[in-house]
């Protein structure tokens, strides 16, 4: 069966809702939910068939299994772009969870956009959201990557601003597209750095943005790699919401929420990861950058995780949330952990995912509230919701024997058995707040008083089956997840670092079994104590956070507006380019340039010649005969003279 098919399919189902939903627009009459649903759900459910279908040897086979070159693509002297799709162990990873938890995703969606009059526009948007993510990770080669990349950053820019009627929202779809585009300069210029590192090199013709070819060659790259792969992460820096690139994600709430799940869980936000971890033998050339890469990864991870502490939003929380782990990620990829870094990528997707479309749930029943502080005693009235979402906290707060605890706590372990202890012990302190907020939100949604308004009591509910199942088959995955990743000192054989085998020599020996004990406990120690510390908070004594937000005010205001970053982009760098903009572009240039010199002066000047040419239609006889003779005389002077 062919690779391509698993990107044909959600395309397919993108190009018919696309066209349902232009002929509605036309015709001015509403599309049948049921032909929506059977491309717009029917065909991703497909996909995920052909995929696990497609990928199924490699679960028994060896890396680099199956090719399927498409179509040569650039071909200009030496230069050669051939469009191909791969599938190894590391795709065949990543293209599961896409499709799974993208076809999750489609079917909730099916009961919380149905009383939406887009719909059809709202599932052409997220097919083609899926596509692009598979073109991504189904790529043989860098270029074809980055045609997915930039087809995920147009999909987010249409799917956040997918209410565009509401300014905000809007914003936030244009605030996306532009910060992505930051990053993707980045990404653009280490891939012309790779072409320039391998073209002299190469003798004929040579594919040399293919990952196959770019790793036999690495010794041709060595020179340059620091420099390559730091460009290349400015790009994933954008793309996953690293610092100083993140402001884009926490915005992107303004999209319908399962747009959130998928953006946040499975999709756009891993492609950076994903890229180093596909690039992994690049970067083990440059080391300097790997060390930047950890960094930012430690001060996102801490950062994003102390401005979750106080929102109220419950869709900001996890917003925060999802940057932080994203940080997490980064600090496996810089200290050499390739294997923790997928492996908690997958294990996020889906408690990740089980958070915000249990968040979309309390939104639908509480008929569209999102503070938190307006909610509370929600488990008796969607208690299905409850369920699943407890669930997704114990994961992500780290407590055995859920999935965010192996991940997380083997990429604890990973950055202390590599000697970063200052990054262990920042990651460790992020994981203490990671476990106070998210049991913050759990405590302050489903526990406690009631706070919900009568308005909103009159339509409290629980949701759809289309909706909660989702949320059962995410929790049962948030519970079950990292069973693939038990490390051999709890009597597991930790398949999933035998199937990937991304990791370097000095991560190969066999661990100090008993630190590995030790700083386990610690790692549930550390998530007991941050639940512990939010029951206390927000049950037990929930006066003690006002009178915290009062001793510590100017703390509480610094992360209650998210360290004013948003502010200083905006005095440092928007409103310059506007005030310039409007100075330079519109005064000097739009109105003495373009107006002034160009369109008045040509009519200026048109109408100065016209006068001139008037003059000579006087309609005198004699005048003419004297200009025919001036003209005459002319021609004769010329000639003679030439």
């Amino acid at each position: 069966m062919p690779i391509n098919l698993i990107i044909v399919l959600p395309l397919l189902g993108a190009l018919v809702n696309g066209a349902l939903a232009l002929g509605s627009a036309i015709a001015k009459r509403a599309v049948p939910r049921y032909w929506v649903n059977v491309f717009g759900v029917g065909l991703p459910l497909a996909a995920l068939a052909v995929a696990a279908y497609v990928v199924w040897p490699a679960l028994h086979g060896e890396k680099g299994l199956l090719t399927e070159p498409l179509f040569s693509w650039i071909s200009v002297g030496a230069f050669r772009v051939e469009a191909g799709l791969a599938v190894d162990h590391l795709t065949t990873i990543m293209v599961l969870i896409v499709t799974g938890v993208g076809f999750l995703i489609h079917l909730y969606s099916t009961g919380y956009m149905k009383d939406d009059p887009a719909y059809a526009r709202y599932f052409a948007y997220l097919n083609l959201f899926l596509a692009a993510m598979l073109i991504l990770v189904l790529a043989d080669n860098l270029l074809l990557l980055f045609v997915g990349w930039e087809g995920v950053g147009l999909c987010s820019y249409l799917l956040i601003g997918f209410w565009y009627q509401d300014p905000a929202k809007a914003y936030a779809g244009k605030k996306a597209f532009v910060v992505n585009r930051i990053g993707d300069f980045g990404f653009l210029i280490g891939i012309f750095l790779i072409i320039a590192a391998l073209l002299p090199q190469v003798e004929g013709q040579a594919a040399v943005l293919n990952f196959q070819y770019m790793k036999e060659h690495g010794s041709w790259l060595a020179p340059f790699a620091s420099l390559i792969t730091l460009f290349l992460f400015i790009g994933a820096t954008g793309k996953s919401a690293q610092i100083p690139l993140y402001v884009w994600l926490p915005d992107a709430m303004a999209g319908p929420t399962p747009v959130s799940a998928l953006i946040h869980a499975a999709t756009m936000v891993t492609a950076g990861v994903y890229m180093i971890a596909r690039l992994g033998f690049l970067y083990e050339m440059a080391p300097g950058t790997l060390q930047i890469v950890a960094v930012i990864g430690a001060a996102t991870a801490i950062f994003a995780s102390l401005i979750a502490l106080v929102q109220n939003d419950i869709k900001k929380v996890l917003a925060y949330s999802t940057v932080s782990q994203l940080g997490y990620m980064f600090i496996a990829m810089g200290v050499g952990a390739f294997t923790s870094g997928v492996f908690h990528l997958m294990t996020h997707a889906f408690f990740k995912a089980c958070l915000f479309l249990g968040a979309g749930s309390v939104i639908h029943g509480m008929s569209g509230e999102q503070d938190i502080r307006k909610m509370g005693a929600l488990r008796k009235a969607m208690p299905i919701t409850f369920v699943s979402f407890l669930l997704a906290t114990l994961a992500i707060a780290g407590f055995p024997p859920l999935a965010g605890f192996f991940s997380k706590d083997e990429i604890l372990w990973k950055t202390y058995e590599s000697g970063h202890y200052w990054l262990y012990a920042l990651a460790a302190l992020a994981a203490l707040c990671t476990s106070f907020y998210m049991f913050r939100l759990l405590f302050l949604t489903f526990f406690g008083k009631s706070k919900v308004s009568e308005h909103a009591k009159q339509h409290l509910h629980e949701s759809s089956w289309s909706m909660t199942s989702v949320l059962l088959i995410l929790a049962l995955l948030s519970l079950v997840g990292g069973w693939v990743g038990i490390p051999h000192v709890l009597g597991g054989h930790n398949a999933i670092a035998s199937f990937l085998r991304l990791e370097p020599e000095h991560f190969t020996h066999p661990p100090e079994e008993n630190l590995e004990r030790f700083l386990m406990a610690v790692s549930v120690g550390v998530a007991l104590l941050g639940a512990v510390l939010a029951w206390v908070f927000y049950l037990k004594r929930p006066a003690i956070p006002d009178r915290l937000a009062n001793s510590f005010r100017a703390l509480y205001r610094l992360l209650k507006n998210k360290f004013y970053v948003d502010e200083i982009y905006d005095a440092a760098i928007v409103q310059p380019i506007r005030r310039g903009s409007e100075t330079v572009l519109a005064d000097v240039v739009d109105q003495k340039v373009i107006d002034g010199a160009l369109v008045n002066g040509s009519g200026r000047a048109a109408s100065w010649l016209g006068s001139l040419v008037s003059h000579l239609q006087g309609g005198l006889v004699n005048s003419y005969a004297l200009y025919f003779l001036l003209a005459l005389c002319g021609v004769l002077f010329a000639t003679v003279v030439w």
